[in-house]
C-alpha cells in the first residue's frame, strides 16, 4: 500500500527513506480520521501532497480529494509545491486529485467544486496561518460546506524530555513572528489542542473523536531545530525596533536550544487529532 502512494510522489524520488517515514504518519492520520472510500474531500494547507495522496488512496476510485493553499507554486523544497502537485496529478492516483495554489479559500468567489464536499481537512497546516482569527474564519466557513472536518497538528503537550528541543526551537519561531508583518516561515502562529477545539467550537463544530499519536521517527523536529539555529535567530539578531529584553530573551533561548542539540537530545513533538461534526 505504501509503495504505491510512495511512487505518485515526487519528493520520493529524491529523498526515499524520508518520505517514507512522513507517508506513513499521514497514513496513521488518515486511518484515524476514518476517510473512506467515496469520500470528497477539501484538504485546505495541501502543501507537496504530503497528506493529499494519502487521502485520494483511502478516497478510492469513487473519491476526490480538492487541495487549495495559498502558497505560490514556487514555494517549499527540495521540491516546490508546483512541482510536487503537478507530478502527483500525473500518476495514478492524479484521476482523484486536483491542487490549486495561491487560493484564498476565504474570498467569496473561491472556485470549490460543485459538486461538494464530504469532509474538511486540515493536517498541519494551521501554523502557517497568519493569526487564530483566521484560522476561526476558515472554520467558520467550512461548516457551511461539510458536515465533517478532520484536525491534525503537532502536539505542545510534550512528554518526555527529548521533545524539548523542539518545543523549543518552536517557541522562539512564534515570538520572532510576532514582530513579523510579512512572513513565509513555516511556523506564524501557534494553535495548540485547546486553541484548537475552542476555535472549532466556536465555528459551530462539535468535536466527537479525539486522539494523539507520537512518530518517533519523524524528522520534523531536527529540521525545526536547525532551522532555527541557523535562520531564525540570525533574523532575530537584525530585527530593528524590538526590545532589548526581548532581543536578550531570544539570544538565551537560542543558546538554551543549542546545548540541547549538541547533547543530541532530539525527539519530534507527537501530533494531536481532532474530528468535529
Amino acid at each position: 500500500m505504501i509503495d504505491e502512494i510512495l511512487a505518485c510522489m515526487a519528493i520520493a524520488e529524491e529523498e526515499p527513506e524520508m518520505q517514507r517515514i512522513q507517508t506513513r504518519h499521514r497514513m496513521h492520520l488518515v486511518e484515524t480520521w476514518g476517510i473512506e472510500e467515496g469520500d470528497r474531500i477539501l484538504e485546505i494547507g495541501c502543501g507537496q501532497g504530503d497528506t493529499t495522496a494519502v487521502l485520494a488512496y483511502y478516497a478510492g476510485e469513487s473519491g476526490f480529494v480538492h487541495g487549495i493553499d495559498l502558497a505560490d507554486p514556487e514555494y517549499g523544497s527540495p521540491v516546490s509545491v508546483g512541482e510536487s502537485a503537478k507530478f502527483l496529478m500525473e500518476s495514478s492516483l492524479g484521476s482523484k486529485v486536483q491542487m490549486d495554489f495561491n487560493f484564498d479559500f476565504l474570498k467569496e468567489d473561491a472556485p470549490l467544486q460543485a459538486e461538494g464536499y464530504d469532509v474538511v481537512v486540515l493536517s498541519h497546516s494551521s501554523w502557517y496561518l497568519k493569526s487564530h482569527d483566521q484560522l476561526l474564519s476558515i472554520l467558520q466557513k467550512a461548516r457551511k460546506i461539510a458536515d465533517r472536518i478532520c484536525f491534525a497538528e503537532a502536539d505542545l503537550r510534550i512528554d518526555r524530555m527529548e521533545q524539548v528541543p523542539h518545543l523549543l526551537s518552536v517557541l522562539i519561531q512564534a515570538q520572532v513572528e510576532v514582530f513579523k508583518k510579512n512572513s513565509h516561515s513555516n511556523i506564524r502562529t501557534l494553535v495548540g489542542r485547546e486553541d484548537a477545539i475552542r476555535l472549532m467550537e466556536r465555528a459551530g463544530w462539535r468535536i466527537v473523536e479525539e486522539d494523539r499519536i507520537e512518530e518517533p521517527e519523524l524528522q520534523d523536529g531536527e529540521w525545526e531545530i536547525q532551522y532555527t539555529l541557523h535562520e531564525v535567530m540570525r533574523e532575530a539578531t537584525r530585527m530593528e525596533g524590538i526590545p532589548e529584553k526581548w532581543g536578550e530573551l531570544m539570544q538565551s533561548m537560542g543558546e538554551l536550544l543549542q546545548h540541547f542539540e549538541s547533547k543530541e537530545m532530539t525527539a519530534p513533538l507527537g501530533s494531536f487529532i481532532l474530528i468535529g461534526e
